[in-house]
Formats: C-alpha cells, structure tokens, sequence
C-alpha cells in the first residue's frame, strides 16, 4: 500500500526499498507485541499448550502449560507488514509469502493435532508431513523456474562464477533446499529462544545480500548475480525480523510462549527460500551453522543406533547433549546464539572475498 501512495501522492519517500523496509519492520513488531498477550491468554483458556516429549530433559516437563503456536502470530504479523509496505506485483515478495503461509499452514496442523491428542507423537505422520512439505517445495520452485528471472545457474561460495546449469534439475534441487532447511530450523527449536536469534541473523544476512543483489551498482561492484526484483525482498525480510523481535519479547528465557511447528517449519523454509532467491543454497550451510549442526547431530545420533548400537550423544538434538551434561538452559543458549553470530559474519565476507 505505502510503495503505490508514491503514484497517486507523488510521495517519493515510498519508493525507496530501505524506508519500506524499514516501515515493515515496525509495522510486525508492533502487531506482534500487541496480538501476542491477547494470543496467549486465548490460549492458556483453551490449554493450547506445548506437549512435551516424554523423554525429553526432566528441566523439561515443567514446560507442559506454556502455549504453543506463536508462530501464527508472528507468521501473521509479518505477512501484514508485507502486504502493506511491499510491491506486491513482484513475484519474488508473491512467492515468498506463499512460503510463510504455506509452510506455517502445514505447521499449524501439526501443532493443533499434537494439542487435540495432549501428545508430541499425536501430530502429522512422518510421512504425511514431508509428503506436503516436498508438495508445497515442488509448487514454489516450479514458479520461480517458470514465472522469475531466477536463473538456474549452481554457484558456489566465495566463487564469483556459476559453475553449472541445473536446468530442470533445479527444481528438485530447490524443493529439496525447502525442505531440508524447514526440518533442520524445526530441530532446533527446543529451548527457549534458541531456534529465533539464529533465524534473524540468517535473515540479516541473506536480506543483505538481496538488497546489493537488487542492486544494479552493489552487484556490478561485488560481482554478484543479478536478478530484477530480488531487491524487494528486503521488505518480507524485515517484516519477518521485526515480527521475530517482537516475539523474542515472549519467548526468550523463560519463555511465555512457543513459536510450534507453524513457526519453526515457515522460518526454516523461508530462510532456505531466500537462500535460492539469492544463489545461496550452499553458504546456507555457514548462514544456519547452529541449524546444520543440529540436524547433523540427530543424524549421527540415529545413523550410529542403528549401525553400531551405540549413541554418540547423551541425547538429540545437541542441545539436549549439554543439558543432560549439566549446562544451563539460558548458557546453552546464549552460546549457541553466538555460533550462529559468528557463523553469519564469516558468511557475510562472501560478499567481497569471491
């Protein structure tokens, strides 16, 4: 709404991405805050609250009264914010809401079964539940090959040449980068506040990189690919950062709400979302270093089970490895909110060391 008042005010303020950017920002941290306490408060009536995994840490079982499902309000925030701040005629700022929807919708039936059933194990099936993310995967990669300027060149970290064509195959790449990165943000998100900082940092650094990517000078200059439009992002970006701000508010230690699958599965695609839209799928790797090292853990955890019949950890994911060892939730935390720091800034110097 804000960008188009430049064409029927003549309000040139409006046409700058940064300003909108920064209007969406605000704009989902103060719907956020403002519709979080009225949605926990709903939802302590209606014991909406997050199921515990029976064998999850001890410090765990306290949490079984704390509402789940934030995500919805934070989800909802930004996508308003968008709505009212971006050019919604770009079909990167179409997809990327079909994304945030898309994935929180899969999100929510899985937290609202996990509620109605009173168990961790009463949500979606395994197999139903990565059956619609890979539809859905399959839907949004589909139209950025037909619809975007998107090429679909492979490109590799602090390399500034594409390496080679994908073609069709980069489709199932793409759908495949979705998937992957919704599940490992859906992993990490099992302390208070731990899966939230390390999504905004993502965000903060992949927006960085599809403002100069919009960019015709900062590309040329960085050699960086361009694409008409990627620019825009910026706006959904923000409004998710200022959405997830606004939730930390809640969520950080001790946290008065969740986020659930509705939140954790939309961040995690989103983020690998902007990863494609920016030619980053591999630097995802340094972006969401605590995310990978996440799923790596249950993975060498579950693989070495049923290899060896032995555990490499006390308990996964890894952050249930410290717990058992006797760290403190909040330390546990704020530690790994630093990896994901550093991890950002070193991902960030791809920007000029290509």
């Amino acid at each position: 709404m804000f960008y188009y008042l430049y064409g029927v005010f003549g309000i040139n303020l409006f046409s700058y991405i940064t300003v909108r950017a920064g209007v969406s920002f605000f704009l989902a941290f103060v719907l956020t805050v403002y519709l979080m306490p009225k949605f926990i408060a709903w939802a302590k009536s209606k014991n909406a609250s997050q199921p515990i995994y029976e064998l999850a840490p001890d410090s765990h079982k306290k949490k079984n009264k704390i509402p789940t499902m934030g995500g919805v309000i934070f989800v909802l925030s930004a996508i308003i914010a968008t709505l009212l701040s971006a050019k919604l005629d770009n079909i990167f700022v179409i997809i990327g809401l079909l994304v945030l929807g898309g994935f929180c919708a899969i999100g929510f039936v899985d937290d609202i079964e996990k509620i109605i059933g009173k168990s961790n194990h009463a949500g979606l099936k395994a197999r139903a539940k990565f059956a619609l993310q890979w539809g859905l995967g399959f839907i949004v990669a589909s139209l950025l090959f037909a619809f975007s300027e998107l090429n679909t060149a492979f490109y590799l970290p602090f390399y500034k040449y594409a390496i080679f064509d994908m073609s069709y195959f980069g489709i199932l790449f793409w759908a495949l980068v979705l998937v992957s990165a919704s599940n490992a943000v859906n992993l990490t998100d099992g302390l208070d506040g731990l899966a939230t900082v390390p999504s905004i940092f993502a965000l903060i650094s992949l927006g960085t990189f599809a403002y100069l990517m919009g960019n015709a000078v900062y590309s040329s200059y960085l050699l960086l690919p361009k694409f008409v439009g990627v620019g825009e992002l910026v706006i959904l970006v923000s409004a998710l950062i200022g959405a997830l701000l606004g939730f930390l508010w809640f969520n950080c230690y001790p946290a008065e709400v969740f986020m659930g699958d509705s939140g954790s599965l939309s961040i995690g695609a989103f983020v690998g979302y902007m990863g494609i839209a920016t030619k980053n799928e591999l630097l995802l790797i340094i972006i969401g270093f605590v995310f990978v090292m996440e799923t790596l853990s249950v993975i060498l955890q579950v693989g070495s089970f049923k290899i060896r019949k032995k555990r490499i950890f006390l308990m996964a994911p890894i952050h249930h490895h410290f717990e058992i060892k006797g760290w403190n939730e909040n330390k546990i935390i704020v530690r790994f909110w630093m990896i994901a720091l550093l991890a950002n800034l070193i991902a960030l110097t791809a920007l000029k060391l290509r």
